[in-house]
């Protein structure tokens, strides 16, 4: 289990968003290649990057900064989403270094492009479910399905994926802890190993995740971190000695 920064971008800069709104960040740095590289230097085994702007735009919009950000990780695994909805798109971002594509919205509208791109590229594609109680949402979150994020993930499970990254929306950017119970609820009915996220604090919300997955260890393989590790609270070699132990 790992540990992950994430660099959401918006408008060139590392930013933070409460609940997913846009309208609510809080910038960080304002040179997000260098932030890449201070994760490195803090341990990191991967890197976790957003393109909000593609999310919220369909398309991406920060392709050659992510393409210096892989640069600087060097051997470090970078896993990247947002407004990535071509087989072309995910061929682009991983022909150019990038370990991981995640996709989401059109993934959710259309599985039979889930089914593509994880057949084309076999464990090098997460399925991105944000859920906002249960129901999954898209567009950078500003739609909300009626489809269950269980019961999508579910229908992946015979998939080549790498994994999910599952996201609790309500508590993204909240620092009020992950929703531990519906993450393992999500791996243990769909059997696909799953990237938490959503509220990580401190070093008890990942020792929960811990505890909670310590009979299944398998299905965890890791935890997303990102307001907590830019304001303080959680320590990310601390958090990952703790994972580790």
């Amino acid at each position: 289990m790992i540990l992950i920064p994430a660099i959401d971008l918006k408008e060139g800069k590392c930013v933070r968003l409460r609940q997913g709104r846009m309208d609510d960040a809080t910038v960080f740095s304002d040179d997000p290649v260098a932030m890449a590289s201070h994760w490195r230097a803090q341990g990191a085994r991967r890197l976790h990057v957003v393109d909000l702007d593609g999310a919220f735009a369909g398309t991406p919009k920060n392709r050659n900064l992510i393409e210096r950000m892989v640069e600087a990780m060097g051997d470090v695994p970078v896993q990247v989403g947002g407004g990535i909805r071509s087989l072309d798109m995910v061929d682009a971002y991983l022909g150019a270094g990038v370990d991981a594509v995640i996709v989401g919205t059109r993934a959710v509208e259309d599985p039979e492009f889930l089914r593509a791109v994880a057949t084309a590229h076999p464990n090098r594609v997460l399925f991105g479910l944000d859920a906002r109680d249960g129901k999954v949402a898209t567009d950078g979150w500003d739609n909300t399905s009626t489809q269950s994020a269980v019961a999508l993930a579910s229908s992946a499970a015979e998939l080549p994926l790498a994994g999910v990254v599952y996201t609790d929306i309500e508590r993204d950017g909240m620092m009020s802890g992950l929703n531990v119970a519906a993450t393992r609820e999500l791996a243990e009915n769909a059997g696909l190993a799953v990237i938490a996220s959503g509220g990580v604090t401190s070093l008890a919300d990942l020792d929960a995740l811990k505890t909670a997955f310590s009979d299944r260890p398998e299905l965890l393989l890791g935890a997303i971190t990102g307001r907590a590790i830019y304001e303080g609270t959680l320590e990310l070699p601390a958090g990952q000695a703790l994972l580790d132990g």
